[in-house]
Order: C-alpha cells, then sequence, then structure tokens
C-alpha cells in the first residue's frame, strides 16, 4: 500500500518535535542544582567564662549512725522517717524495767556498804582508846582499820554500780546527738534491740552544710595549682572563686560552694585526688546520696566562640565548615576548650575573623560552592546570650 505524500511529511515532522522535546528534558535532567544559600557566622572573640564539670557524690556534714547501746525490747518510735529532729530530742525508747531493776539493786548494794562503813567505824572508835591503855593488842586495831578501809572501797564500788546502772537506764531513752534528718527506720515496736546489731536503727543526717566529693587527675591537679596565687594550697583555695552545682535535673543550685580541702595523696588506682566543696543547705533542698556535677570557673580574657549548632562530629573529633573567599565550604577540625548553654569555646582551629556555616550543615561536603547570607554576631548573642 503506497502512503501519500502528504501524511508523510506530517508523520516526519512530529517525529523531529518529540525528538527535540526528548532532548531537552534529558538537558534539564542533567542541569546543575542551585547554590544553597546558607547563613555564615563570623568568629568572633570575646571576654567569658567557661565551666569545667565534675562528677559529684553529696553528703551531709554529718551522718551519724543512731545504735542502741543497751539491750532490749524496742518500746516507743518518737519519730517518723524523714523528719527533721534537733539535738537531744528523743528517737527511740528500749524496755527500761529491767535496768530500773538493776538500779535499785545497786542502790540497796551502796546503802548496805555503807552501813558497813558506820560498823567498822564505830569498831575502830571503840579500839582505840583500849590500845591507847594498852587493854588490848594494837593488831585488833589495825585489823579493825583495815576493815573500814576495805568498807570505804566496797562503798566506792557499791557507787560506781549505781553510776553504772544509772547510765544503762538513761541509755534506754536514745536521742538524737545532732540536728538532722531522720533516715529509714528497719525496726518497729516489739523488736529485740542489741548492741551488735549490724544494722543501725536509723541514719541522721546533719545537712545544713552540704559537701560535694570530686576528683582532679594529675594534670588538672597541676593545672588548679599552676592557676591560682599563693604559697601554700590553703593560700590557692582561699583565692579560687565560688564553685557552682549542677543537680540531677540539670538545673544550677541557687547557692554557690567554697572549696575547702583536698586529700593528703593521689589514689594509686585512678590516678586522681579527691576534693571536697562545700554548700550552704538551710532549707534542706539536697540530701546525703545526691548527686551533679562541680562546676569550677575558668576566666577567659580573650575566647574564640562559636554556636554550638554550627559544629558536627565525626569519629569523636569536632568540625565547623568554614567559607572561603570562593564561597566553597571546607571542613576543619577545632579543639573546645570549654562551654555554655549555647556556645563553644575554642581552643585551637579557629582565628577571629574566619566565616563558618552557622546551620544547614547536613547537605554540605568539602568543595560545595553557597550563597552567604550572612548573619550578625551582636544579634546572635542577644538573642542568645553568651
Amino acid at each position: 500500500m503506497k502512503i501519500p505524500g502528504k501524511i508523510r511529511f506530517i508523520v516526519l515532522i512530529s517525529s523531529i518535535i518529540l525528538l527535540q522535546n526528548c532532548t531537552k528534558a534529558a538537558e534539564g535532567s542533567n542541569m546543575a542544582p542551585p547554590t544553597p544559600e546558607l547563613p555564615v557566622y563570623t568568629v568572633i572573640s570575646s571576654p567569658a567564662t567557661t565551666y569545667q564539670e565534675f562528677p559529684t557524690a553529696l553528703e551531709g556534714k554529718n551522718n551519724v549512725e543512731i545504735r542502741s547501746q543497751v539491750d532490749g525490747y524496742l518500746d516507743r518510735i518518737y519519730v517518723e522517717e524523714g523528719a527533721y529532729v534537733r539535738a537531744g530530742q528523743p528517737l527511740f525508747k528500749i524496755d527500761s524495767r529491767a535496768y530500773g531493776e538493776q538500779m535499785n539493786m545497786a542502790n540497796a548494794n551502796l546503802q548496805v556498804a555503807n552501813a558497813n562503813i558506820q560498823k567498822a567505824k564505830v569498831e575502830v572508835d571503840r579500839l582505840e582508846p583500849l590500845v591507847a591503855a594498852k587493854v588490848v593488842s594494837d593488831v585488833q586495831l589495825r585489823t579493825a582499820k583495815a576493815n573500814y578501809a576495805a568498807a570505804v572501797a566496797a562503798a566506792s564500788q557499791a557507787k560506781a554500780s549505781v553510776g553504772g546502772a544509772k547510765i544503762n537506764v538513761g541509755f534506754t531513752t536514745i536521742t538524737a546527738p545532732v540536728s538532722g534528718y531522720i533516715g529509714r527506720i528497719p525496726y518497729k515496736k516489739g523488736s529485740l534491740i542489741s548492741r551488735t546489731d549490724p544494722s543501725p536503727l536509723t541514719l541522721l543526717s546533719d545537712i545544713s552544710e552540704i559537701y560535694a566529693y570530686f576528683s582532679l587527675s594529675e594534670l588538672d591537679f597541676i593545672a588548679f595549682q599552676n592557676k591560682y596565687q599563693g604559697a601554700t594550697l590553703e593560700e590557692k583555695l582561699k583565692d579560687m572563686p565560688m564553685v557552682e552545682l549542677v543537680i540531677a535535673d540539670n538545673s544550677i543550685y541557687p547557692q554557690k560552694g567554697k572549696m575547702t580541702i583536698v586529700d593528703g595523696q593521689f589514689d594509686k588506682t585512678t590516678g586522681a585526688i579527691s576534693v571536697r566543696a562545700v554548700f550552704p543547705n538551710s532549707n534542706g533542698t539536697l540530701r546525703t546520696g545526691n548527686t551533679g556535677r562541680v562546676r569550677m570557673p575558668q576566666l577567659m580574657s580573650n575566647a574564640v566562640v562559636i554556636p554550638q549548632e554550627s559544629t558536627f562530629e565525626i569519629q569523636d573529633k569536632t568540625y565547623v565548615y568554614v567559607v572561603g573567599k570562593d564561597q566553597k565550604v571546607t571542613s576543619k577540625p577545632i579543639k573546645i576548650s570549654g562551654k555554655t548553654e549555647n556556645y563553644y569555646f575554642i581552643s585551637e582551629g579557629l582565628q577571629p575573623g574566619e566565616k563558618i556555616v552557622y546551620v544547614g550543615l547536613g547537605s554540605l561536603k568539602d568543595g560545595v560552592s553557597i550563597k552567604a547570607k550572612p548573619i550578625s554576631s551582636d544579634s546572635l548573642l542577644k538573642a542568645k546570650p553568651l
């Protein structure tokens, strides 16, 4: 069948048009993506205070195990777990009846001993004139005087027994040696209490002041000694600024503490030395057993500051993307010497005046060109204070 020329011409034109459209579509798919527009931050230097943090365990000023000094049944419990008590306040009562009878017996023995003294004295007084008149031998007088001395000694012994019995009766009422908070009470009324019990009746914590114990490595300790003035360690501690305490919810405890003592030697196992900071705790917010972090301030006169969101990590190293004059980015490792809530302080890797990508790092790689959109460091610091 022969196709008319007019139809062949129409098919040819249609094929050419279709081929041109396919060619344009292919060219469009190979076009480079548009250059990303990203905010760029100019690195600045500024006076700042950074903090070095150390994990700490908190203890009260006094943590006293309350134990019974006599054996017997627990008769009364005067306090509740967690209650605040003052020094001298009764806490527990041990059944005192047996100790009361012991004191009655000791008093009776003392009375007998005193009577024996009187009896021996009468005998001495009777024999003295007889010996002087040489009616009886002085041997009888010496014997009477020895009996008198023995009676006096026996009376002293009986008096000591009375004192011991009275002390035991006093021990049946257990009072608070210091002011503080009552811990858990494992024993109940009617329990048999012994002086040799492995568990105390309770633990009493005086938390008017809280001691925060933490450790310094040998390098940290040397840096600490070199940083502060003073001929002795005590003088350096006095010159040191107050420290802060970060509690479990990452908030800052409102009252600052003071470094007071350093352990006498380094632990051979850990290579660290124990340090203590004291924090006031008059409202009882902190308790023995709490954990947290002690923050030691470090004053920096000219710190290199960058936002934390301008960094990324690869294999435990921290990097930023530096923007060159050709608007291309290059990853650069940095060393962080400290931080605040929003910023890092850089000790190595960046200089003031260098430009880094502020945010949007996820899609970047070395050599990528960007369209820089400068942001003001002053406005950033105003929105997120240093």
